[in-house]
């Protein structure tokens, strides 16, 4: 008994190691089986079907765009770089457009000559010359004549005045469906039919100088500024309501041009009396810092590249370059001789900021690259919002190319 109870019990053990190592086998067999299966499958299948559990397929769509959300940063001038002239506005002829406001017309500048070309006669005291949502017509704002003059971008040549009241400045929806003319004479921002610019809604504003604006990233609402009260608006022009107003913290301000940062956080304001741009954080509508950059502040354009903002510093003769990222000047230029730098926009290519000299019946046209002034352009008396044209841009939203 002794002797057989040990040779027993290592039969069992081996006939149980020996069953066992079958039945592992046989589970290694089958899985390698399923893989087999599963890898031709793989090859001659769409994923969803390969896979015995479909929330696998989902997980990685789902991750790889939660990571591309995170990844991808907001540009709201992505549109805007040299080069990307849509083939609307490829179509046109190569010009500036110059509003002379004093003089009640417009003259037209030949860039690669840097000549004016032609003048031509428009309503009283033109003040912007604005490309459409659309591309397709630029359109100069008569303040004093009530007029809209709209110029075929292809010939060059203008048409049937529009009739419309006090249009000192001029803007379009995001979607295209309005026409906001900035009527600063009778505080009001008109909402028109972009097309036909009949009149849909009159929103009379709480403050004197209603002139400029710009838009948030989904164009839902403007923030503008305010000239001769020194306030700014928040206008949500979905629902044509004013959300909010603040004052300026300085005791005289004068708010002039308004631009967005390209990730739309902040929107500039340059201040005529204050002599330099202010920071405005334009969900909250609240002032979150003053950048000096020289007496006069006035026009802003935004660079080809997107990285920096250009201020015309109209009362002392200087540009003054900001970066977006650092949000600090960090160049700027004197105009040789002095001058009054009003507004302008860059070149399609970006190597010309081209700007208004308002008191000297000039144009500017500056290098972008060492700020070298390259051209000094005669022109009529008071020259004021002039537009080059054509402008990178999938579509325009106003003033004198405010493009995205």
């Amino acid at each position: 008994m002794p002797s057989w109870r040990p040779v027993r019990t290592r039969r069992r053990g081996r006939a149980n190691r020996v069953s066992v190592g079958i039945l592992l086998g046989i589970a290694l067999a089958a899985t390698a089986a399923g893989v087999i299966v599963w890898n031709r499958r793989a090859r001659n299948s769409p994923p969803v079907e390969a896979s015995p559990k479909p929330i696998v397929s989902h997980r990685k769509p789902t991750v790889i765009h939660h990571r591309l959300a995170h990844a991808a940063s907001l540009d709201l001038y992505a549109h805007d770089q040299a080069g990307m002239i849509s083939a609307v506005a490829r179509r046109a002829l190569a010009r500036v457009y110059v509003p002379n406001s004093a003089g009640d017309s417009v003259d037209v500048i030949d860039p690669h000559t840097f000549k004016v070309v032609e003048r031509f006669p428009v309503g009283a005291s033109p003040q912007h010359v604005t490309p459409s949502h659309d591309l397709k017509t630029l359109y100069v704002n008569n303040d004093v004549g009530n007029t809209l003059t709209p110029i075929d971008p292809v010939t060059g040549r203008p048409g049937t005045p529009i009739p419309v009241d006090d249009p000192y400045n001029l803007y379009f929806t995001i979607d295209g469906r309005y026409a906001i003319v900035v009527a600063e004479r009778l505080h009001r921002l008109d909402f028109r039919d972009a097309h036909t610019f009949h009149l849909v809604r009159a929103l009379t504003v709480p403050c004197a100088g209603v002139n400029h604006m710009d838009f948030s990233s989904n164009g839902r609402y403007v923030i503008a500024s305010c000239e001769f009260s020194g306030r700014l608006l928040k206008v949500d022009v979905r629902r044509f309501r004013v959300l909010g107003v603040r004052t300026l913290p300085r005791r005289f301000s004068m708010p002039q041009d308004v631009r967005s940062s390209p990730d739309a956080k902040v929107f500039y304001v340059a201040d005529l009396a204050a002599g330099g741009v202010w920071e405005i954080n334009p969900v909250h509508l609240k002032v979150i810092g003053f950048i000096h950059t020289g007496s006069g502040a006035h026009g802003l354009v935004v660079g080809r590249n997107g990285k920096v903002l250009y201020v015309a510093n109209r009362n002392e003769g200087s540009v003054s370059v900001i970066s977006f990222k650092s949000r600090k000047v960090i160049h700027k230029w004197h105009i040789p001789g002095g001058g009054s730098p009003d507004m302008g926009e860059v070149s399609a290519n970006g190597k010309v900021l081209w700007l208004s000299g308002r008191y000297n019946s000039v144009v500017y046209a500056i290098e972008t690259r060492t700020g070298q002034l390259i051209a000094r352009i005669p022109v009529g008396p008071s020259p004021h919002g002039l537009s080059v044209w054509p402008q990178p841009g999938r579509y325009s939203l106003g003033h004198t190319g405010n493009m995205r």
